[in-house]
């Protein structure tokens, strides 16, 4: 699908699954070189940043936890940046660019910059509407974080390590996408302030302080999500000793009993106290006694 905007003399050309063709036309209207078209056609796992003479070509991967359309935990977005000129990648619909192309048309993102307009300023606004639903999707998950402690303290341990488990695969996978940014973002900035100009410089600098928020916002969220693994893994481990504990106890008070009844079965000329009068009672007082006796043993052990 191919999307041409255009404000002025700027162009910001928008690709979701490219063809050929798409990348034919690039290579025609700003002379993108075809090894750089020849990328866009499909995904490239890695992040990264190059230049190309009068335009900078960047990889950068977004997590996807709510916003997925395809099912994938990372979006692809690939960014050819020239002086009067962007190309946006992707390879399923992104909801930050859909939402940015609205601004766009709206000329709500030019502001106050009508008047000296560049394709940085307009990567500029992108990035901040990607880290912005970036920041909804962490949102989300800290709301879950927050269903899963208010659960672990209502006695759902067992149910909540399933929930843990989940919630921190999507941590570590947003943690993935998003720790490459730092570097790309370094390197854009400063190969940038060069295609740009330095007074475009504390752009090129904000875009970074976007990704530093985030992955500042989702270590605390790992931290918070250790604590919470390591508060369940607690109250499991006591509630499993508790229960131990409770049937350890019951197997010593039974084993006396059992012993005495089977003594007392025994098939032998003579048994002890049998026979006498009241020798039921007699041996089922021996036993309450034997009960009594273990359970102030456990009791002054503060085994109970």
């Amino acid at each position: 699908m191919f999307k041409k905007h255009t404000y002025d003399s700027l162009t910001w050309i928008d690709l979701e699954s490219p063809t050929k063709d798409d990348t034919r036309a690039l290579i025609e209207e700003f002379g993108i070189h075809s090894l750089v078209a020849d990328e866009l056609l499909s995904p490239t796992l890695r992040s990264r940043v190059e230049t190309h003479g009068d335009y900078i070509f960047l990889i950068l991967h977004f997590p996807t936890v709510m916003h997925s359309h395809g099912g994938r935990t990372e979006q692809e977005i690939d960014f050819i940046v020239g002086k009067h000129f962007i190309v946006t990648a992707h390879y399923e619909p992104v909801d930050a660019l859909d939402e940015f192309s609205k601004l766009f048309e709206i000329n709500s993102v030019i502001g106050a910059n009508a008047g000296k307009m560049h394709a940085g300023f307009l990567f500029f606004h992108m990035a901040r509407e990607l880290y912005k639903q970036a920041s909804d999707e962490l949102d989300h998950m800290r709301k879950e974080l927050t269903r899963i402690e208010e659960s672990i303290f209502r006695g759902e341990e067992h149910a909540m390590v399933q929930s843990l488990s989940r919630i921190g695969r999507k941590l570590l996978t947003f943690k993935r996408a998003v720790r490459p940014h730092r570097e790309v973002l370094e390197s854009f900035a400063s190969v940038g302030a060069k295609l740009f100009g330095k007074e475009f410089a504390y752009y090129l600098h904000a875009i970074t302080g976007e990704q530093y928020k985030i992955f500042s916002a989702l270590e605390s969220d790992i931290d918070t999500l250790d604590a919470l693994r390591a508060t369940n893994d607690s109250l499991l481990s006591t509630k499993t000793n508790d229960i131990m504990r409770v049937l350890t106890i019951m197997a010593f008070v039974t084993f006396p009993l059992v012993l005495v009844t089977s003594v007392f079965g025994m098939n032998t000329a003579y048994l002890p106290v049998v026979g006498l009068p009241n020798d039921f009672w007699i041996i089922v007082g021996f036993m309450v006694a034997a009960t009594i006796g273990f359970f102030l043993f456990f009791k002054s052990k503060k085994w109970l």
